[in-house]
């Protein structure tokens, strides 16, 4: 049974999809003003863990995540790089979907953007100012906050005791200094569109009730996005969104944990704000994907280069084990023996571990365990049959690769195949070495030329022979008329 820390009602729940096998799922994304920071890349990786287990257990995951196109970050960088607001988002857009293609995130099904939903947007406010929620305040409209009996529901917060701070917009325009807008009136050199308010443009926080009830429905069955967004942007969306359809909005709110460097909070003023893009020029996709699942989603996670380098070292574990399962399936030995490894002990365990609220610290115990046990099997052992390795391959292939993404068998193959290649260099090499010591320099000389015409170029020195790989002249491997 798969249970999830929910918290609109501060329990655990026994997951009840709405309309199962199929679930749907909306994670918040990207504001596209620059390149997304570390602290935002954990939240879109446990989000993606979360996915990949869900589609595990055998559900249909709806997934979408938007990109907010339009918005007042845009617009300020916009102004200070001197360029079309649109040029920007499309810029860090694209940025976008480069590193989370890199962080091995699966695409979601769609990424709605926020300026191709302006009419659901629209017709979102005319409802909530249609039933006394909205008012219009000389083209800005606002959500009147008193007129929601249950806002705070989600935060814990009571309205009576909110004081209007930094996350609040203050306007003397609003009612009360709790009211957020919906609608904002358009200003000198701002992107705008048309409404029955006149031209302006959406609110940060309608953008996602009007996204996410368009393409899952006006109830879903999980919203997730980091902490910080708890109160107000979360909390904003039910209220609008119920207060719109009459109906619950979400049953499921998953929220993933702050995320310090070096025990310190990341800021740009203290220097240690690092993007996603930064990390990944010096650790691999892997060893960031293994740092985060070692620590529970919604806990809070001290971000260093120590707890990337033990990611990395735990990880080289794994490859060599990939590595190992690759060349030995490639042998194919059916007449070995077959060590006794309790696979459905892990598997239950994997479960186990995964169910209790994504518990991926633990399932990644799991993994390390196997690994171990593994390894002192193929030790203790000679003459594996071929059906221990497919076994072994299965487990990591639905666990470490298909659930936690940190690890790649096609990768494996491929630096196994690296290293078969070198090693047959070498041995050409050798051979050449000792045609010439028998004299029988046309074998010696045919060896070079023929390692060239593959693209292997042999370097002769005092201290022996090396090589370089080069480009080959005049091959044409394509069709005719394909470039």
């Amino acid at each position: 049974m798969l249970s999830i820390y929910n918290t609109l009602t501060r329990t655990k729940e026994e997951f009840k999809p709405i309309n199962p096998p199929n679930v749907k799922m909306y994670v918040c994304g990207p504001t596209v003003y620059d390149y997304f920071h570390i602290g935002n890349a954990r939240s879109f990786i446990m989000a993606d863990i979360i996915r990949r287990y869900l589609e595990f257990k055998g559900y249909e995951v709806k997934y979408i995540m938007n990109l907010t196109d339009v918005d007042d970050r845009i617009i300020k960088k916009s102004i200070s790089e001197k360029r079309d607001a649109k040029l920007v988002a499309d810029d860090y857009s694209k940025a976008f979907f480069e590193d989370i293609q890199k962080l091995k995130i699966k695409p979601a099904d769609v990424y709605p953007k926020a300026t191709n939903h302006i009419e659901e947007i629209i017709d979102i406010i005319k409802k909530l100012e249609e039933k006394g929620f909205a008012y219009n305040i000389d083209g800005n409209v606002f959500y009147n906050v008193n007129k929601f009996p249950e806002y705070g529901k989600l935060s814990g917060k009571k309205i009576d005791e909110l004081e209007s701070g930094a996350r609040i917009e203050i306007n003397e325009e609003k009612k009360d200094p709790l009211d957020f807008a919906l609608w904002k009136k358009a200003k000198v050199g701002e992107p705008y569109w048309e409404s029955p308010w006149g031209k302006g443009r959406p609110g940060w926080h309608i953008e996602c009730s009007a996204m996410s009830c368009k393409h899952l429905g006006e109830t879903f069955d999980i919203h997730a996005g980091g902490n910080d967004l708890i109160f107000p942007h979360h909390e904003n969306e039910i209220a609008q969104s119920e207060a719109a359809t009459g109906k619950k909005f979400v049953n499921y709110w998953v929220h993933f944990g702050f995320l310090n460097i070096n025990n310190e909070k990341m800021s740009k003023s203290l220097g240690n704000f690092f993007t996603a893009r930064d990390i990944l020029k010096i650790y691999s996709a892997e060893a960031v994907r293994l740092a985060f699942a070692q620590t529970h989603y919604a806990g809070p996670l001290n971000f260093s280069d120590e707890l990337l380098a033990s990611a990395e070292k735990g990880l080289e574990k794994l490859k060599n084990l990939a590595e190992k399962i690759e060349e030995e399936i490639k042998i194919n030995r059916v007449d070995g023996i077959i060590p006794q490894l309790e696979f459905e002990k892990y598997k239950t365990n994997f479960e186990a571990a995964m169910d209790e609220d994504f518990n991926s610290p633990q399932a990644c115990a799991v993994i390390f365990d196997f690994i171990r046990d593994v390894n002192r099997a193929i030790a203790e052992n000679e003459n594996i049959n071929i059906k221990f390795y497919l076994s072994v391959k299965e487990f990591l292939r639905k666990t470490a690769e298909g659930v936690l993404g940190i690890l790649d068998f096609s990768k494996a193959s491929t630096q196994n195949d690296g290293a078969l290649e070198n090693d047959l260099i070498e041995l050409l090499i050798k051979l050449r070495h000792d045609a010439k010591l028998e004299k029988n320099y046309a074998l010696s000389d045919r060896i070079r030329n023929e390692l060239k015409n593959i693209g292997i170029e042999l370097q002769d020195s005092k201290s022996g022979t090396t090589y370089k790989k080069i480009k080959i002249k005049n091959v044409n491997i394509l069709p005719p008329g394909e470039e």
